[in-house]
C-alpha cells in the first residue's frame, strides 16, 4: 500500500506519517541514494482521480521544483505511483505560524510578527515573480524554525493548490474555493479573476492573525464569514490588541481592501508598510520594553525545549493537526463553557481564538435561537459552533449537558448511510453519518443538503457530550473517511 512505513514512493523509503489533510498525508522519507531526510506528499486518491488537477500539479510541480530562494519550501521531484501523485519537499525543523498563535503574545510579539510577515513576504514574491500564485496563504503554511543567537527562519510552504498566474480558471469553477476561509480574499470568494494581491489580502489577514490572536472575521458560519469579506470593513487590530500600535490598523485596512486595486501592490510592500508602522512606534519606553520581551521570549524558548518536526503540507502542523495538550486548556477563557473544552481537550483549541483539529477555527457559544451569546451566560445544554476548513468539515458543533447527565444516541438529521459502535484507546461510543436538508435557517445552509456525521460517547468523562460535523459535500461519507478517521476522540 502506498505510504506505508517502510513502503518506497519514487525510490524515497517511507519512515513514519507526519501529517494528513484535504490534499492528501505527508511522510518522512530518507532519500534512496543521499543521506537525507525528505518530506513526501501522497496526494489522495480524489485529488489523484481528477484529470484537472492531475494536470495542474504537475505543472506547478515543475515550476516550483526550479525555484531556489530561502523563504520557500524547496521542491525536490513528483510523480506517480499505483495511480497516486506524490511530491517530494524539503523537510523543516520547526512549528508553523498557526502553532505560534495559540501559544499567545509571550512567544508571538508585534516585533516577531512584523519578521515573519517579512520574510515570508520575500518568499511569496519570489513565487509572484515566478509566474504562480499561492492561493492559500495562511499561519499554517508558514513555517518558522528558530535559530539559536538568530532570528527566526521563515519558509512558505503547501504549493499543493497554485497555480500558473496567468492562468484564467477562477476558483469558483470546477475545483471549487480551494483557499481557507478565514483569509480568502473577495475575489476568491466571488468567482472573479485572481492575481498576486489576493495573496497579499491574505497575508494582511495572516498578520492581522497574529496581532490580534484571531482571524479578521470570526463569524458563526462559513456563509457569514463570506459576506464579511465581501463586504464588511477590514478589523482594527489595536481593538482586539491594546499593545498593537495604532498605525497598524491602516496597514490592515489597505491589505485587506476590497479592491484589489486599493491594495498594496505586492507583498514586500505590504511588509514595508508594517515594518515602518513597528519603527514609528519605538519610543525609548517602548525600546525597553522590547529588551525586556525579547529576554521573557528566551526564556519561554528554553522552557519550551524543541519544537514540533513540521514539513511542507496543508495540516496545521506537519507532525499532526492541532492539537492542545489537555492541561493547556484555560478556563478562565471559556467561561462557563471550560467544561466542554477540557472534556475534548484534543479536539477543541486551548482558547476561544486558537486552532483545532483540522485546522478548526474561532469557537461561539450559541443560544437555543442560534444568536451568539456571551461565555459567561450557563445553558442546561451547552452548544459550541466552529468553523471547519471546508475540506472537508464546513462546521464542528459540540453539545454537552451541563449537569453531565448523559447524552444517549439519536442522530439528529435526516437520512442515515451508516451507522457503528467504535472503540479506540479513549474510550468507545457510537457513530452515524448521512445527509440532512437544511431550510429556514437563513444561512448559507438554507435549501441545500450537506453530509452529516455525528459522535457520541460511552464513556462518563466525555458521554454528556455530542459532535456534529457538517460537511462539504451532500453525503456524511467523507466525513467518515477523512474527518472521523483521524479524529483526536
Amino acid at each position: 500500500m502506498v505510504g506505508v512505513e517502510g513502503t518506497t514512493v519514487g525510490g524515497y523509503i517511507i519512515e513514519r506519517q507526519l501529517g494528513k489533510g484535504g490534499m492528501g498525508t505527508v511522510y518522512s522519507a530518507r532519500h534512496p541514494r543521499l543521506p537525507r531526510v525528505d518530506a513526501v506528499k501522497i496526494l489522495s486518491e480524489e485529488r489523484s482521480g481528477d484529470p484537472h488537477f492531475r494536470a495542474r500539479f504537475l505543472r506547478e510541480a515543475e515550476v516550483a521544483a526550479r525555484l531556489q530562494h530561502p523563504n520557500l519550501v524547496a521542491v525536490r521531484d513528483r510523480g506517480e505511483q499505483d495511480g497516486r501523485l506524490w511530491i517530494a519537499m524539503q523537510y523543516v525543523e520547526g512549528v508553523d505560524v498557526g502553532v505560534l498563535i495559540t501559544r499567545g503574545p509571550a512567544v508571538l510579539d508585534v516585533a516577531r510578527a512584523v519578521h515573519i510577515l517579512t520574510e515570508a513576504a520575500r518568499g511569496l514574491d519570489e513565487l509572484h515573480r515566478a509566474g504562480l500564485l499561492h492561493r492559500d496563504v495562511k499561519p499554517a503554511n508558514l513555517l518558522v524554525a528558530a535559530q539559536p543567537g538568530g532570528p527566526d527562519r521563515v519558509l512558505v510552504t503547501d504549493f499543493g493548490i497554485a497555480r500558473a498566474a496567468d492562468d484564467s480558471t477562477t476558483l469558483a469553477g470546477a475545483g471549487g474555493i480551494a483557499a481557507t476561509l478565514a483569509y480568502a480574499a473577495p475575489e476568491q470568494i466571488s468567482g472573479a479573476a485572481v492575481d498576486r494581491r489576493a495573496d497579499v489580502y491574505a497575508l494582511g489577514a495572516t498578520l492581522y492573525h497574529m496581532l490580534a490572536g484571531t482571524i479578521p472575521f470570526p463569524r458563526n458560519s462559513p456563509g457569514s464569514a463570506m459576506y464579511a469579506h465581501l463586504h464588511e470593513p477590514p478589523p482594527r487590530p489595536s481593538a482586539r490588541n491594546p499593545r498593537v500600535p495604532k498605525a497598524f490598523d491602516a496597514v490592515i485596512a489597505r491589505a485587506m481592501a476590497k479592491r484589489p486595486s486599493d491594495r498594496y501592490d505586492s507583498c514586500g510592500a505590504l511588509a514595508e508598510a508594517a515594518a515602518a508602522a513597528l519603527n514609528g512606534d519605538r519610543s525609548p519606553r517602548r525600546a525597553w520594553r522590547g529588551v525586556l520581551a525579547a529576554a521573557a521570549f528566551a526564556l519561554v524558548l528554553v522552557l519550551l525545549g524543541a519544537g514540533w518536526i513540521v514539513s511542507a503540507r496543508e495540516t496545521p502542523s506537519v507532525a499532526g493537526p492541532h492539537l492542545p495538550v489537555a492541561d493547556s486548556v484555560d478556563p478562565a477563557q471559556w467561561g462557563a463553557y471550560a467544561y466542554m473544552v477540557e472534556a475534548l481537550p484534543e479536539l477543541l483549541p486551548a482558547f476561544p481564538f486558537g486552532t483545532g483539529y483540522q485546522d478548526l477555527a474561532v469557537c461561539y457559544p450559541l443560544a437555543t435561537t442560534a444568536d451568539t451569546i456571551s461565555l459567561d451566560a450557563s445553558a442546561p445544554v451547552g452548544h459550541l459552533f466552529c468553523l471547519g476548513d471546508r475540506d472537508p468539515a464546513e462546521s464542528v458543533e459540540v453539545y454537552c449537558n451541563a449537569d453531565r447527565s448523559p447524552m444517549g444516541p439519536n442522530r439528529s438529521f435526516a437520512k442515515v448511510e451508516g451507522d457503528q459502535s467504535w472503540t479506540r484507546r479513549s474510550g468507545s461510543g457510537h457513530v452515524f453519518w448521512g445527509s440532512d436538508l437544511y431550510s429556514g435557517t437563513g444561512t448559507f445552509l438554507d435549501g441545500k443538503t450537506w453530509g452529516v456525521l455525528e459522535v457520541y460517547f460511552n464513556d462518563p468523562a466525555r458521554n454528556f457530550c455530542r459532535v456534529r460535523v457538517i460537511g462539504a459535500g451532500p453525503t456524511g461519507t467523507i466525513l467518515r473517511d477523512r474527518w472521523w478517521a483521524d479524529a483526536p476522540l
